[in-house]
């Protein structure tokens, strides 16, 4: 098992994301601190998965923008599982929002959730880190940090913030001897109602304009959170790693690769 003996911080374990992470850091040996709204509930049939498995995990709900209240789960953490090793931050809100129309309190909030809690926590765990020499840090991003959605800029403008923390992350933590890098998640099923645009043609027929058709699940982005976590990754830092199976190389409708009426593709 690749992780046996690491403890993974989680910022959302109860997204769809992180439900599929936290089972496959689990088949990996990992311990697991996982940061759940619902402090467990969402989660309960991943956790028995997991327990049953053997793998050691704590549940709680905290502030990721408040720096003192993951200060004191850090120290709690440390007395019962030791410290952190990886942090992976997985917290995504995709809120429907226009230039032209957006309220302050909606760019805000969007700002907090994707951009800001990314911010702190890494921080926070990062000094922890920095002090042992040693650590990983995962954000897990968007495409959308630098393709606009149509639909949701502010979303856009907070991935594209979380993106640039990570390089800059990587610059001042790698000399410490941590890595930091970034995802580019791109389309999964269902993205084409959470991304509805009336000015945008991105999402239509989306699946088509991955060259393979075939979109990425969680369990994909979960692999590759694997290997980033591990001691085979540990020359890996600084990089924006886009995981969309070549959506942005191929989003037109211009030849997409649709099926024909005799079954064939184009």
């Amino acid at each position: 098992m690749r992780l046996q003996g690491k403890v993974v911080f989680l910022s959302d374990a109860d997204s769809p994301s992180g439900r599929a992470i936290l089972v496959r850091l689990s088949e990996e040996g990992a311990s697991l601190l996982l940061i759940s709204d619902s402090n467990g509930a969402d989660i309960a049939e991943e956790l028995e998965l997991c327990r049953a498995r053997g793998t050691s995990a704590l549940v709680d709900r905290v502030d990721l923008c408040d720096g003192d209240q993951i200060g004191r789960l850090l120290d709690r953490t440390e007395r019962t599982l030791g410290p952190v090793d990886v942090l992976v931050h997985n917290r995504s809100l995709v809120l429907p929002t226009s230039v032209e129309s957006c309220d302050e309190r909606t760019f805000d909030e969007s700002l907090n959730v994707n951009a800001k809690s990314a911010f702190i926590a890494s921080q926070a765990i990062g000094a922890r880190m920095a002090a042992r020499g040693a650590g990983t840090i995962i954000f897990v991003g968007s495409i959308h940090a630098e393709k606009p959605t149509g639909s949701a800029f502010a979303y856009s403008a907070a991935k594209g913030a979380v993106q640039m923390l990570s390089r800059e992350a990587s610059l001042a933590l790698g000399r410490h001897g941590i890595n930091v890098n970034h995802i580019q998640m791109g389309p999964v099923r269902g993205d084409d109602a959470v991304f509805r645009s009336d000015i945008s043609t991105l999402y239509e027929d989306y699946e088509y304009k991955v060259p393979s058709t075939e979109l990425a699940t969680y369990r994909d982005l979960a692999s590759l959170i694997v290997y980033l976590s591990g001691d085979e990754a540990k020359h890996l830092n600084g990089a924006d790693i886009r995981l969309d199976g070549g959506f942005l190389n191929h989003y037109l409708d211009i030849k997409m690769n649709m099926p024909s009426s005799g079954g064939e593709s184009s």
